[in-house]
């Protein structure tokens, strides 16, 4: 690729991703006016639908961590260019989410079903603020970076990126993990929670508690000590709050 065309590559996949991460909330919530929801879509029996479903769940989860793992980007990256890796990825998983929306089966069951306003105000507000803090942890940890608009840039002015430094902004000075943080309180936050909707939340907990497991590894590898001892101080999940966190060193 030339450096133009990566460049406008990034923006195009951006653009893609932008619009299936909007789409992705409305999925999620349940905002029928869309036509296809976690709720509202082709029927099939439970079991069928079921089946179908966790298949949807295992693709995404595949994708998204099997092209994430430092082996794979280098074998990936003799194939595309390294400018463009990042992009590549950020169109494989809108693609699969993609895949997910459109053969997506509900299962339309009733768990649980919060009549109180109160409450499910509550609650919705708790499916909000899960989003707010997915959005505004990428942007702790560089948004243009982790979408792959960034690479393509330094690319066009011919310059390296710098080295990965281990940083503790605002969230992760008391959680590791705020982004999946913020997903789990989004795909569970619903004031009428359905078994399809259980099902999508609890394969998309399961595969973000695997990913975990396998980012920290790979931090580790790459920052060593440095990981260990900022891990060892704050919650994975769930903040845990330190006398003086707020004067904390960042490494």
């Amino acid at each position: 690729m030339s450096r133009a065309l990566t460049m406008l590559f990034a923006i195009v996949c951006y653009a893609i991703f932008f619009a299936t991460f909007l789409y992705l909330i409305v999925f999620v919530g349940d905002f029928s006016f869309s036509g296809r929801t976690v709720d509202v879509g082709k029927q099939a029996t439970p079991l069928v639908a079921a089946l179908i479903d966790v298949a949807l769940i295992a693709l995404f989860g595949l994708q998204h961590s099997v092209m994430a793992r430092p082996a794979f980007k280098a074998k990936w990256t003799k194939i595309v260019p390294p400018a463009a890796e990042r992009s590549f990825y950020v169109l494989a998983a809108s693609i699969a989410l993609m895949i997910m929306f459109l053969f997506w089966r509900p299962i339309d069951t009733i768990v649980w079903n919060v009549t109180n306003p109160s409450l499910a105000a509550l609650i919705w507000a708790l499916f909000w603020i899960g989003w707010a803090t997915v959005l505004v942890s990428t942007f702790l940890i560089n948004h243009f970076e982790l979408f792959g608009l960034q690479q393509a840039w330094l690319h066009v002015r011919g310059r390296e990126a710098d080295k990965p430094e281990l940083r503790q902004p605002f969230f992760y000075k008391w959680v590791a993990h705020p982004l999946y943080a913020g997903f789990f309180m989004a795909f569970w936050a619903a004031p009428e929670m359905t078994v399809g909707h259980v099902l999508l939340a609890a394969g998309v907990s399961i595969y973000m508690l695997i990913a975990i497991r396998y980012e920290e590894r790979d931090l580790t590898s790459l920052f060593g000590d440095d990981y260990r001892n900022y891990r060892a101080g704050v919650g994975g999940l769930i903040p845990r709050f330190r006398r003086g966190s707020g004067q904390s060193r960042p490494v």
